[in-house]
């Protein structure tokens, strides 16, 4: 069931995200080092950072923010906004509980949000995601949802 997120899933949703994060946060620091890697994840550090950006959605946008629970359990959440003027709906952090073995929770997490797209006027949905292996689930899974084009891009950094 896709339902709204209510105060009382922050704590939930905020650990699914810091669990489901763990391995692109290894990956990331595996690729930038320890220096840039604490820059980007500042002092709540790789198995915190994640939580702590969806906490402030939660506080900052909390209209903005389905959840996906199973027998009265939340295993899954999706936060998104809406841009009027350009008519473009962003799909933004989402995951599904990394212990939860049910199939289709993505999928259906992106199509109540596709809804809320239509209805609020937008005319594209977009998802922003990485290129590396760590990556490559949500890939797949967006491809499944329906996004069929993209630009590519390449973030470098070095230390300073």
């Amino acid at each position: 069931m896709i339902r709204a997120f209510c105060d009382s899933d922050r704590e939930v949703i905020i650990d699914i995200a810091n669990r489901a994060w763990a391995p692109i946060r290894r990956m990331s620091r595996n690729a930038l080092g320890d220096k840039i890697s604490d820059l980007l994840v500042g002092s709540a550090g790789d198995s915190r950072s994640k939580g702590e950006e969806v906490r402030r959605k939660t506080e900052n946008a909390p209209g903005d923010i389905l959840v996906c629970e199973e027998d009265g359990k939340v295993v899954g959440f999706i936060c998104f906004t809406t841009d009027n003027e350009k008519k473009i709906g962003t799909i933004g952090n989402n995951a599904r509980d990394p212990e939860c073995d049910l199939k289709g929770i993505g999928q259906q997490m992106y199509q109540a949000v596709f809804e809320i797209f239509r209805k609020r006027g937008m005319q594209a949905a977009r998802v922003i995601t990485g290129l590396d292996d760590a990556h490559a689930p949500a890939r797949r899974a967006y491809e499944r949802a329906g996004f069929n084009r993209k630009l590519t891009s390449v973030t470098y950094y070095m230390e300073l």
